[in-house]
């Protein structure tokens, strides 16, 4: 079935800056993309070479001695450490590093963490390092200061590489505040890069995805079944189109790891840059908070002020639960600064076909991936349902409405589920018999009734919280869904991504622990007809779950291995720019 193209985006409506800096000129000419993604949408991430930039700038950035007037005499050279001034002509400001003046001539000299570029004729400076050296020769000149040359002093090799401000020179400066100034005020954002090797070293790399969105953006189209991989007709047909494959640009696994508190009564407070858990007067963990992602408190757990500023400030999730695992909420810092996103997810989830399409993506997967985990982890699965799965797949993809496609759903998650027992093996081997404590007959929830039900539901209460923690970093509103409509207190969003995703994540991970003996009879308590887990059945689920997590797997259309955790990301992501407009249709994942 053909993809209806978005509609144009409406015209956003958006205060621009009074100045734009000379640092934001430099990467608009290195690259727009992260310019509009740095000056529009307000993001930033460091990376090892934005850090040890800034740290080798701490020096250059102390304030010295004001700057002597465009007229005043001088006997010698003054030279001043980060100056700011600004150009009205040009609406823009630049803060020097260092400046020597001397008699009305000003000689602006900038750092640089990298290296010079080299020519034949010897080192010369990289063009985003001219254009911005000669930008700030425009704020001088605006001043009243003449200014006829400036330095780039390379710090990587100690190197200075001198600049002279001549007619062509300024021109190109000029005409470079122009165009991001075109481009701060545009509506659609600049295209990626083509298999470009400034992508690499990109601290933004991981939000623009240059080649992902290059490669979705193809004039071929990808078919369903290209994107799923499937054997048909006895054929297997490619997973992607033919051609370059996509390059991974981020690291596979996610450097950081979530923090989850289980036990109750604990208390978690802050020491300098360390989280401390002490259990009444006792200290049980430390935990940094530069080397864990988000922190899982789950029940009558304390956490002091200082403790939770700290980590807003460093935009690290806090997610509470109750006892049983009941997803409440999070707390973040105010790392959810593009609004325009948001913009786009509120007007389009008012627009019944849009709401439309994006379900019909996420049931089709959601169905496909169940059909996959069935044909991987059944004994012996029935071909009458997998043929029906197949069909109830094909249906969504055609569905005229949401209650269409919750009825499809519906009738999909009946024929799963009656077939889930069939993928709860002893030891690894099975035996003809299932264990009673983990009889499993069907779904059910509010209370779980039965063991397997509730490591089902605690599996889908993590995703859920990890897909809207993902939301809230990608800038969306995870309350305001497509397929899930708003209801008070539901991440609706995150659900709605969250479809695809459950049997590979939340019920993978259930049926590891159960399998592999993570969890046993021992890890449940009853009370009337509900089944709960123990606090040591719940630490042990959380490992099974974490595990699966990092697991690593291949993108059916990128071609490339990356974990779980950081599938989430990617995936949240490419909805993004599907709203935005970059994508014209939401790619879901969907395993072989």
């Amino acid at each position: 079935m053909s993809a209806e193209p978005l509609p144009e985006p409406a015209l956003a409506r958006r205060a621009l800056p009074d100045y734009l800096p000379a640092r934001k000129i430099n990467e608009f000419v290195y690259c727009p993309r992260l310019f509009y993604f740095e000056q529009v949408e307000d993001v930033f991430v460091h990376n090892a070479h934005t850090l040890e930039g800034a740290a080798q700038h701490k020096r250059v950035d102390q304030e010295g001695r004001s700057a002597p007037k465009a007229d005043e005499e001088t006997q010698e050279p003054v030279v001043v450490r980060s100056i700011t001034l600004s150009s009205e002509e040009h609406r823009v400001i630049a803060k020097l590093d260092l400046a020597e003046f001397a008699d009305g001539l000003a000689t602006p000299v900038d750092y640089k963490h990298g290296r010079p570029m080299k020519w034949d004729e010897g080192l010369q400076a990289w063009p985003e390092d001219r254009v911005q050296l000669a930008v700030q020769a425009l704020v001088l000149r605006a001043n009243g200061y003449r200014c006829e040359e400036g330095v780039v002093f390379y710090q990587k090799t100690r190197q200075r590489v001198r600049i002279r401000f001549d007619d062509e020179t300024m021109a190109a400066a000029e005409q470079a505040v122009a165009g991001a100034w075109e481009t701060a005020a545009a509506t659609e954002i600049p295209p990626p890069l083509v298999d470009s090797p400034k992508c690499p070293g990109c601290s933004l790399v991981g939000i623009c995805m240059p080649d992902e969105v290059g490669q979705l953006q193809s004039p071929a189209p990808v078919r369903a079944a290209q994107q799923l991989g499937l054997f048909e007709d006895g054929r297997k047909i490619p997973r992607k189109p033919p051609g370059k494959a996509t390059r991974l640009l981020v690291a596979p696994r996610a450097d950081l790891k979530p923090l989850y508190l289980n036990t109750q009564g604990l208390r978690v407070g802050k020491t300098g840059g360390v989280l401390r858990i002490k259990e009444r007067d006792k200290v049980v963990q430390d935990a940094r908070i530069h080397e864990i992602c988000q922190v899982n408190l789950m029940g009558n757990i304390q956490i002091s002020t200082q403790a939770v500023q700290e980590l807003c400030r460093d935009e690290t999730p806090i997610c509470y639960f109750s006892q049983g695992g009941w997803f409440y909420g999070v707390t973040t810092g105010l790392n959810t600064k593009n609004v325009l996103l948001r913009r786009a997810q509120f007007r389009l989830a008012e627009e019944e076909w849009f709401c439309r399409r994006i379900a019909r993506r996420l049931v089709t997967g959601k169905i496909r991936n169940q059909r996959t985990m069935l044909m991987r982890n059944h004994i012996e699965p029935p071909d009458k349902a997998l043929r029906r799965l197949k069909y109830l797949a094909e249906r969504a993809e055609a569905a005229d409405s949401l209650d269409e496609l919750l009825g499809i759903e519906g009738l999909a998650a009946r024929i799963y589920f009656g077939l889930f027992a069939g993928m709860l093996k002893r030891g690894g081997e099975w035996d003809g018999e299932t264990a009673v404590s983990f009889d499993f007959q069907a779904r059910n929830r509010r209370p779980p009734r039965d063991p397997v039900n509730a490591l089902l539901s605690l599996g889908y209460s993590l995703l859920s919280k990890d897909l809207t923690v993902a939301c809230y970093a990608v800038g969306f509103d995870p309350m305001i869904g497509f397929y899930h409509q708003p209801r008070h207190g539901r991440p609706a969003l995150a659900l709605d991504l969250m479809e695809t995703l459950r049997p590979l994540i939340a019920d993978s991970a259930v049926l590891s622990a159960i399998n592999t003996r993570m969890v046993s009879e021992r890890d449940f308590v009853t009370a009337g007809q509900a089944v709960s887990l123990t606090p040591g059945g719940r630490k042990s689920f959380f490992r099974a779950y974490e595990a699966r997590m990092d697991t690593l797997v291949t993108h059916p259309l990128f071609d490339y291995r990356v974990s779980y955790r950081r599938l989430l990301e990617i995936q949240t992501r490419l909805l993004a720019k599907t709203l935005e407009g970059e994508l014209n249709e939401y790619p879901v994942f969907v395993t072989r």
